[in-house]
């Protein structure tokens, strides 16, 4: 059988949405800064070895067509 859910008054959400934002633990100035140098290190990182297997793939598919 089915059990039957409560429903929430407007009231009662929004003193639960205060609780929980409550709870949010926020990154400090120098967590933030250095999680983005990371991520920008790595963007760069990527983005060269993309463009690595990018160009390495149109000289093979060049050649393969050059040969037809």
């Amino acid at each position: 059988m089915a059990e039957k859910t409560r429903k929430t008054s407007p009231a009662e959400f929004l003193n639960q949405v205060r609780a929980e934002t409550r709870k949010v633990v926020w990154p400090t100035r120098e967590e933030t800064i250095k999680t983005s140098i990371f991520v920008f290190i790595m963007m760069l990182i990527l983005s060269l070895f993309f463009l690595g297997v990018d160009s390495l793939f149109s000289a093979v598919v060049s050649w393969l067509l050059s040969l037809a």
